[in-house]
């Protein structure tokens, strides 16, 4: 039985959320849980006063000792920072009194010396967006690997082409999964252009950096570089309090991904109904009433996941709206939407890599599926072949009235054009074979898988 003393956190401390089965347990889940997010502030104090020692601002000792009160986040309370933080409206004021408190003589005053709050937390927040990438990148390359495996396996797999829900012209499960890699390695590209760009924030006050000055720094533009490499983060060209592009960018890149799989998952949950059955899940999940069900999970909650990400991205977007040199409202509005984009994202692109690597593809229902529009599918090709036979008039007239008569009378259009007398003597093998009317697909299909 749960204590009702069980901390606010319990649950995502160890990646897991009731109602958030998409990314529950995911590597992402575990890199920005309230353990993650206070493990990086504490590095960012710890990287503050290094930073100021390497440049002569602070005793190396000091480092030392901050460094070492700050080794163990255990021995801070999530919880006790939560609670204390709407007091300042942020957990960073309650934590540096916790951190000065380990630390002790002589070295407390050392801590968080010349940074204001936002420093902190902003660093923290791009060493958790960081490290939530660096985990996202190796699972996009799964899922890139597996649907080129797809795409060259089925390079030439004839299907039928969708347009407005109803058959168009064939095209290729190949071409179709080289898109959908295509736009995988479009969401690798941002994302790793995001990961390298995340900068280090270090303004003091109000972004004039005139506390540090004011502690001895003869160049204190200088330090925001220092501090900087102690993180491995990019240094700022400018304070960036209210010049929100670092969260915009990584919310573009992040709602464009959960985008870019939710295609492939949308793809994926239309080939699987039960009347279409083309593709189906490695896995699929069952259901609490029906025995017989075999859901396709890992899109549904890939979808549920692309539905909620520009919303949340949105409210990055509208934070870029900041005013002065530091924001009431603006900054703190970011907070819980950029941990839920990364942790719905970082789910999604687990389960991306689940689903492609598990895909079962269906060549023969494909076939088959085909031939549902009783060779209808190829009127645009018999369109164009039948002009130079019949005049571009006649070939429309004749095409359409044979449309018709297909379903009427239940039999093919290639049945019905060999009765035509103008047709007599006219090859209707190769152009009402829909298997033989892909166009260019396999050549597509070849120059995507081209792009590394």
């Amino acid at each position: 039985m749960t204590s009702s003393a069980e901390p606010a956190d319990a649950g995502t401390a160890a990646g897991a959320s009731l109602l958030a089965p998409g990314w529950a347990g995911s590597p992402a889940a575990s890199a920005t849980a309230d353990r993650a997010y206070l493990r990086a502030l504490l590095d960012a104090e710890v990287a503050l006063t290094r930073a100021q020692a390497a440049l002569g601002l602070a005793p190396a000792e000091a480092a030392h000792a901050v460094g070492a009160a700050a080794a163990d986040p255990a021995a801070f309370d999530a919880r006790s920072l939560a609670e204390r933080a709407r007091d300042g409206g942020n957990p960073v004021i309650p934590l540096v009194a916790d951190l000065t408190k380990a630390v002790g003589e002589p070295y407390g005053p050392y801590v968080h010396r010349g940074a204001t709050s936002q420093d902190i937390l902003d660093t923290a927040t791009m060493l958790v967006a960081a490290r939530t990438l660096d985990l996202l990148l190796p699972d996009l390359a799964r899922t890139e690997r597996a649907l080129a495996r797809l795409a060259a396996g089925h390079r030439d797999t004839p299907m039928p082409g969708r347009t407005l829900t109803q058959h168009a012209v064939p095209t290729s499960f190949g071409l179709k999964a080289a898109g959908w890699r295509s736009l995988v390695l479009d969401a690798r590209d941002r994302i790793a252009t995001v990961r390298a760009a995340l900068p280090a924030q270090l303004g003091g006050a109000a972004g004039t950096l005139a506390a540090f000055e004011a502690y001895g720094a003869t160049d204190p533009a200088a330090l925001p570089a220092a501090y900087a490499r102690e993180l491995a983060l990019r240094p700022p060209e400018l304070p960036w309090h209210t010049l929100r592009t670092p969260v915009a960018d990584l919310a573009g890149a992040l709602a464009l991904t959960a985008g870019a799989l939710g295609k492939i998952a949308a793809d994926v949950l239309t080939l699987s109904r039960t009347e279409i059955g083309e593709v189906a899940e490695g896995g699929g999940g069952g259901s609490s009433a029906m025995p017989h069900k075999a859901n396709p999970v890992r899109s549904t909650l890939i979808a549920a996941a692309a539905r909620r990400a520009p919303q949340l991205a949105a409210t990055l977007y509208g934070s870029l709206v900041a005013e002065d040199e530091r924001p009431a409202g603006a900054w703190h509005a970011e907070w819980e939407p950029l941990r839920d984009l990364l942790r719905l994202t970082g789910g999604a692109v687990r389960d991306a890599a689940e689903l492609a690597e598990g895909l079962r593809v269906r060549p023969d229902v494909m076939r088959a599926h085909l031939g549902l529009t009783h060779g209808l599918i190829v009127s645009e090709r018999l369109s164009a072949e039948l002009a130079p036979a019949l005049g571009r008039a006649r070939a429309k007239e004749l095409l359409t009235e044979l449309a018709a008569r297909t379903y009427a009378e239940g039999r093919s259009l290639g049945e019905l054009l060999a009765e035509v007398p103008e047709l007599r003597g006219v090859d209707l093998a190769t152009p009402t074979d829909p298997a033989r009317y892909t166009g260019a697909a396999a050549a597509l299909t070849d120059r995507a898988l081209e792009r590394r």
